[in-house]
């Protein structure tokens, strides 16, 4: 037997959405995590990513869908970038309150990479931009 004898096919990665584009289950739809690897309990939770017309209409942040993961510093900043609201986070490791934020020109479905250089700390992060 051959996959093309299954009786079932792909038919891809649908999505569970509302008539309005929004994912069909409660908020939130994206969160960031951090687990005590000493308990196994979940440390913080936060929603990660913001849908801006949600927030015009005066709704919370809801978390976005999230493609890529964090990096965590030697001085505990936690750096993600991962949702689709095009924006990079900097978040406190130890509590998960955001420190800093920025607008990319793309969304940055990556996780970001950190390195040192000449006693220097740099973020690289790949984003694509359509031409």
């Amino acid at each position: 037997m051959t996959h093309t004898d299954l009786p079932y096919e792909m038919t891809g990665y649908n999505k569970f959405l509302t008539a309005e584009g929004l994912p069909a289950i409660s908020p939130p739809w994206g969160t960031l995590n951090a687990i005590n690897l000493n308990t196994g309990k979940i440390a913080w939770k936060i929603p990660l990513g913001e849908d801006e017309n949600l927030i015009k209409q005066g709704l919370p942040v809801t978390g976005t869908e999230n493609y890529g993961g964090p990096v965590v510093t030697a001085g505990g900043l936690v750096f993600i970038s991962a949702t689709k609201d095009k924006k990079i986070r900097a978040f406190d490791k130890r509590n998960g309150k955001l420190l800093w934020e920025a607008t990319l020109p793309a969304a940055g479905f990556a996780t970001p990479s950190v390195y040192l250089l000449n006693g220097r700390q740099y973020r690289l992060l790949p984003v694509a931009v359509a031409s």
